[in-house]
């Protein structure tokens, strides 16, 4: 049997097989050509690779050696076809197929704004330095940040994780590592924080500043920020500051509310994908009961300000929800969704999400604070929420389509 009736799949390091590379502008029928031509002498496809960069093409095809003493002629007439369209052929004999990849594959997402060469080469030299090889590069989006993907193999994901985020603030870009494999494309659930991350404000503040007691409110989260004060008891001395206020203000506040950029772009894309989406939120059900019927949320749950006779009472009911609280809430949303924990992705800024961040498949820290950024998986610190999308593999073209589909 010669080499070109064995089957592709049982190609052997001792097989002949030609790499066929061709370069060049591209335009349609490339490809189409490249196979008919090679079509015309038996050979079999082992491997295929193609880029188009800024309207250049490069296609490599590795396949097994044409019948013997028709080699001569098959670069020939690939050469005569290459020059016919105006590109350049390059072909390279050698013995079997790629070399096999090591165990452990990740995916590493690297988002920059810009994204330098400085920090792709020290990116590049880490994942060496780990013990990985780089197999694929592939840019997932060039607005608003750079987004590339590494598929990296020989290396378990944890510790190529360790190896990458720890300077990655030092290099100016974000980066993700998450294990490759089927799940990456598996019915998700992510859940986000609220206040500073779904939105850009701090949802008790805009109830202060109707009260008039913004200082004061101010000078309880201070505390709380020193340790001084739980979250539960801030919630508390902060929420009494509210008392007497006319329950017509939460429809003024719910006007105040501003998305964060790219948060329609986020929570649209991920429904059109079948992801579900929830929120939770250490502020108010008055607040995030709207915004789960504006966004088409799945999921919502937050504090509830009890309102008597039209009036705040300045006191909370129901369940609270802490820092504790919002991971709980996490497993009961994946539960109800029928999402294992593995395929949740949580989103938040504050030191109140970390449990749930920690809790997740994937916590992502967004604009967060230093101790919230070291302890998450990953960060973003660019102020657009959808370029989480890009760590969750979603390109820039996917992007649009979603958009299109609305827009249709």
């Amino acid at each position: 049997m010669s080499a070109s009736q064995i089957p592709p799949s049982d190609v052997t390091s001792d097989v002949p097989t030609l790499l066929v590379k061709i370069f060049g502008k591209d335009r349609p029928g490339i490809t189409a050509g490249l196979f008919d031509t090679l079509a015309a002498y038996s050979v079999g496809v082992v491997d295929i690779e193609q880029v188009v960069t800024r309207g250049r093409i490069v296609l490599c095809a590795l396949v097994t050696e044409p019948p013997r003493g028709m080699e001569g002629d098959l670069r020939a007439t690939v050469h005569s076809w290459a020059e016919s369209m105006k590109l350049q052929a390059e072909i390279i004999s050698g013995l079997g197929d790629n070399r096999p990849r090591g165990l452990g594959r990740s995916l590493v997402t690297v988002l920059g704004d810009p994204l330098t060469a400085e920090a792709t080469a020290s990116i590049a030299a880490k994942i060496t330095k780990a013990g990985g090889n780089i197999d694929r590069i592939f840019r997932l989006a060039k607005y608003p940040v750079t987004a590339v993907e590494f598929a990296v193999s020989g290396v378990e994901t944890e510790p190529l994780r360790t190896a990458l985020v720890t300077d990655a603030a030092a290099l100016g870009v974000d980066i993700a590592v998450v294990a490759a494999g089927l799940h990456r494309r598996a019915q998700r659930l992510v859940v986000m924080d609220v206040d500073s991350t779904l939105i850009q404000d701090e949802v008790i503040e805009l109830f202060a500043a109707h009260a008039g007691c913004e200082d004061q409110v101010a000078e309880v989260t201070a505390a709380a920020m020193r340790g001084e004060l739980d979250f539960e008891q801030s919630l508390h001395a902060r929420v009494a500051l509210l008392e007497g206020l006319d329950a017509s203000v939460v429809d003024k506040v719910r006007s105040e509310v501003r998305l964060t950029p790219g948060a329609r772009t986020l929570i649209r894309t991920l429904k059109r994908l079948g992801y579900q989406v929830g929120v939770v939120s250490g502020g108010f059900t008055q607040v995030t009961d709207d915004l789960k019927e504006r966004l088409g949320l799945d999921f919502a749950q937050a504090n509830t300000l009890e309102i008597v006779d039209g009036r705040l009472t300045g006191r909370v009911t129901g369940e609270i929800v802490d820092r504790a609280g919002k991971a709980r809430l996490l497993r009961r949303f994946a539960a109800e969704a029928g999402v294992p924990l593995s395929q949740t992705v949580a989103i938040g800024d504050g030191a109140n999400d970390l449990d749930m961040l920690n809790a997740a498949g994937l916590g992502v820290a967004f604009n967060a604070k230093p101790v919230v950024r070291k302890a998450a998986h990953t960060a973003v610190n660019v102020p657009f929420l959808d370029t989480v999308l890009y760590l969750l593999g979603v390109t820039r073209e996917e992007v649009e389509a979603a958009d299109t589909v609305d827009e249709g």
